[in-house]
């Protein structure tokens, strides 16, 4: 779906007689926003076409980032389950890594999404057209194929949901051995050494990965610990975690450069302090893999004389519901400013489509987006960290809960450290009245749990009826139950 947006023609039309034109909605770009706008415009009775350039739908997410890290990091935590047995009491034999069976199985899994998907586009009645494409005028898609054929499609509305690529370091540009992660995704066998310059989820998954799998693994991160942009406390327990795994993690440094080895085809990598608190140096290592963040697929030239205006990262700018500054042209998913994550493009998708066929739909509401990071342990977040609830003028008596997770059987047993930190606080038009604003949680299903927490957040619940309800023991999703009762002011098993 890395597709960016060219240079516009000059034809004109009226798009708004739904007799002159050949669809309700032409979308570009096919990826989890895409493709939610797509179903739900066809299910409200539009007619769609869903530009794609790749071969096949999908997207970034489906073909090179959600799916298939997934099943790398499913087949891979069997090894880390083998060594957890080991501490049990149950030796496993030896595990060799079957590079090609590996191979297939992800690329099964990845199949099996995509192909799913083109057969729900097919039935919903979704036009499927592969090619680059282009606004070229009101209500006017261009679209070229790998041959350099055109075809112009007419339109009433055009979705731009043209995703991101990778952000590539000044310092050490992208080549065999500096890669971003379509790249690594597909690097079998997995590198003897390597070294992630990256604190996100995309990085810490990497490092997950080929950890477990027996690769000597180095983070550089330009703060203090990784996930900088979450709780304190939160990337703290997981810096130390990943540390005790045996991934080394090189703090509040920088890349400044580096060159290839000629003796073993590897290369060095220097670094430099960001603060007064890092040291420069260099590190050896066989691959690099850069995962500082992602860039929109958006031409600012083009959209300035498309009339639609963007941010200073090149992000499209919208209303809440996803209208453009130009008429009938809306944006969504990577290219737009908040979160950049798969399910919330979902739900801006299905927004979308009711305000494009006349609705009036809530705004998706950025706090109430879960956050995961598919490391090992895994940590997940939704709403507000205490110093963001703190600093918004809507709340009041803000408090932070921190639930000790090695009170948790579930969490004991895992043989991994945790924690979760629960906001809560008053909203200025109610001082009587707690509720929950946000929660994050270090633990091995900290995904699957997150769901609740959402829910609280999403539904403003009251703190009392929160901390009455009743989770199943023992399970991880207990701890979520126990911050809740000390928040409350009625600890069950902790002082």
């Amino acid at each position: 779906m890395q597709q960016s947006i060219n240079q516009p023609g000059t034809q004109s039309l009226d798009p708004w007689d739904a007799n002159s034109r050949q669809y309700d909605t032409i979308i570009i770009g096919s990826g989890p926003g895409g493709y939610a706008t797509a179903l739900r415009t066809a299910e409200l009775g539009g007619r769609v076409a869903l530009v794609e350039q790749d071969p096949v739908v999908g997207g970034v997410c489906l073909n090179r980032g959600c799916i298939p890290t997934k099943a790398l990091l499913t087949a891979t935590q069997v090894l880390e389950q083998a060594d957890l047995g080991a501490a049990m009491g149950i030796n496993v034999k030896s595990a060799d890594i079957d590079y090609r069976k590996l191979q297939d199985y992800q690329d099964r899994m990845v199949d099996a999404m995509t192909g799913g998907l083109s057969s729900l586009l097919k039935q919903r009645g979704i036009t499927v057209v592969h090619g680059h494409g282009t606004i070229v005028g009101d209500g006017l898609v261009e679209v070229t194929d790998a041959d350099g054929n055109q075809t112009r499609l007419t339109t009433c509305d055009t979705i731009l949901a043209t995703g991101s690529h990778a952000r590539a370091l000044e310092e050490l540009p992208f080549d065999d051995l500096v890669i971003d992660t379509d790249r690594a995704l597909t690097f079998k066998p997995f590198p003897r050494r390597a070294l992630i310059i990256g604190s996100g989820a995309v990085a810490l998954e990497f490092a997950t990965i080929w950890n477990q799998a027996g690769c000597q693994v180095t983070l550089m991160v330009r703060r203090d610990r990784v996930l900088s942009h979450w709780g304190r406390r939160t990337g703290q327990i997981l810096t130390r975690e990943l540390e005790r795994q045996g991934i080394r993690i090189i703090t509040h440094a920088r890349c400044s450069g580096g060159h290839r080895l000629p003796a073993d085809g590897g290369i060095q990598v220097d670094y430099q302090p960001t603060d007064d608190k890092g040291q420069a140096g260099t590190i050896e290592t066989d691959l690099v893999l850069v995962a500082i963040g992602r860039d929109p697929n958006t031409d600012p030239r083009h959209m300035k004389e498309l009339g639609i205006d963007l941010d200073e990262h090149g992000q499209v700018l919208t209303d809440s519901q996803g209208r453009t500054s130009r008429d009938r042209v809306w944006a969504l998913g990577d290219i737009t400013p908040g979160h950049h994550l798969a399910h919330r493009a979902f739900q801006q998708g299905i927004t979308l489509a009711d305000a494009a066929s006349g609705l009036d739909p809530e705004p998706v509401n950025e706090a109430t987006i879960p956050r995961v990071v598919f490391s090992s342990p895994q940590a997940a977040a939704v709403g507000f960290s205490r110093q963001e609830a703190e600093d918004d003028p809507s709340l009041n008596q803000v408090k932070e809960t921190i639930y000790p997770m090695m009170s948790n059987s579930r969490m004991r047993m895992s043989g991994m450290q945790g924690t979760l930190s629960l906001i809560t606080a008053c909203q200025a038009t109610d001082m009587e009245k707690q509720i929950v604003v946000g929660l994050e949680m270090v633990s091995p299903q900290a995904s699957e749990n997150i769901a609740e927490a959402q829910q609280l957040v999403g539904n403003q619940i009251p703190l009392h009826r929160a901390a009455g309800l009743i989770h199943p023991h023992p399970t991880f999703s207990e701890a979520i139950g126990e911050a809740l009762l000390k928040a409350d002011g009625r600890p069950l098993n902790m002082r």
